[in-house]
Formats: structure tokens, C-alpha cells, sequence
């Protein structure tokens, strides 16, 4: 497991007070686009903004990495950070049921949650 990177995540959604965090480990199941999901809920899209800030900078402080790519930032009712091995998201409660992206992958190991 990328226990910095992921530890760093964590650190970075509880800062800000995330909710509901699961961290998927993927690595068992064939052809997925990343190694891990780290899964999270902010309360208002005000919240999940904050929280997706908090994971870059304290990613970028405790490991010096970046996210490849950020999408969702305009409505922030879902925002996915993607650090190649581990993907972030950051979901309002309702868009979070809506979509059910934590059942897509029923077949990962739950690492967290």
C-alpha cells in the first residue's frame, strides 16, 4: 500500500472535517486505472472545495506530489483528484448515492471505511 500518499489524503479530508471516508484497495482486480480509491463526503459544495484543497496541500507537503488532473471544481459536487496509483473522491451526500461509485467496486478490499 502507498501508505504516505494515502496517510497524506486522509490527513488532508480530515482536516476538513470529510466524512464517510473509504479507502479501496484495487490492486486485486484487473483492469482498473488506479491501484487505490480514497472515497469522502463534504457536507456543501463549500466543504467538499476545502477539502479538495486541504488533500492537494498536504499531499504536496508531506510527499512534494501533485494530482495529474482535478475535475470538477466548477459545482464541486464531485470533485476526482487523480495521483495515478490513487484516485480522490469528494462527493456531496447526494451526489455520492447518486452515483453509488463505492458499490461499482464492491469486489476491492476495503483498506479504510
Amino acid at each position: 500500500m502507498k501508505n504516505k500518499l494515502i496517510d497524506a489524503i486522509v490527513a488532508g479530508i480530515e482536516e476538513k472535517k470529510g466524512q464517510n471516508i473509504t479507502v479501496l484497495d484495487l490492486r486485486g482486480i484487473g483492469d482498473t486505472i488506479t491501484q487505490y480509491l480514497v472515497i469522502c463526503e463534504g457536507n456543501t459544495p463549500i466543504q467538499v472545495n476545502a477539502i479538495q484543497d486541504s488533500v492537494w496541500d498536504e499531499v504536496h507537503k508531506r510527499t512534494g506530489e501533485k494530482p495529474v488532473s482535478t475535475d470538477g471544481t466548477r459545482n464541486c459536487l464531485w470533485v476526482a483528484m487523480d495521483y495515478v496509483d490513487v484516485a480522490v473522491h469528494v462527493f456531496v451526500p447526494e451526489a455520492r448515492t447518486f452515483y453509488d461509485i463505492d458499490n461499482l467496486w464492491e469486489d476491492a478490499v476495503m483498506v479504510k471505511g
